[in-house]
């Protein structure tokens, strides 16, 4: 069975030959030399609001080539993708981190960008629509 490590790896070296590019997003906070709180990580803007949304572990864009009406430019669609060890199911009841991770997904599907959980490359595929 994969660990989360393992996956994360595999679908950021796949992820490629499917026109997506994506970075590791950390998240976190620590203390600086100062003695002030500072905050990494996308939309790490406060506690709270990382307690109702979380961004993904990686991030990036899919490049999308739009349809002939709109003169085949081709575009950048942004992605998130939540990595989780093989094991994982989404059919159990989601913890309160999974839950705000799924409402940042949900937040950037909404707007028109590509996000979901990831276990396996098929999730990743599952994800932008192939």
């Amino acid at each position: 069975m994969k660990d989360e490590s393992t996956v994360q790896q595999e679908v950021q070296i796949q992820a490629r030959f499917y026109n997506c590019n994506l970075m590791r997003n950390n998240n976190g906070a620590c203390i600086d030399d100062t003695g002030r709180l500072v905050r990494y990580g996308l939309g790490n803007i406060s506690k709270k609001h990382q307690e109702n949304s979380a961004s993904s572990d990686l991030i990036g864009f899919t490049k999308v080539k739009i349809t002939p009406e709109m003169v085949g430019k081709e575009v950048a669609v942004f992605t998130a993708v939540e990595v989780k060890k093989e094991a994982w199911t989404h059919e159990k009841k989601l913890d309160k981190h999974e839950r705000a991770q799924a409402n940042f997904m949900t937040w950037i599907k909404n707007n028109g960008g590509f996000a979901g959980f990831a276990k396996s490359i098929k999730c990743l595929e599952n994800i932008l629509r192939f």
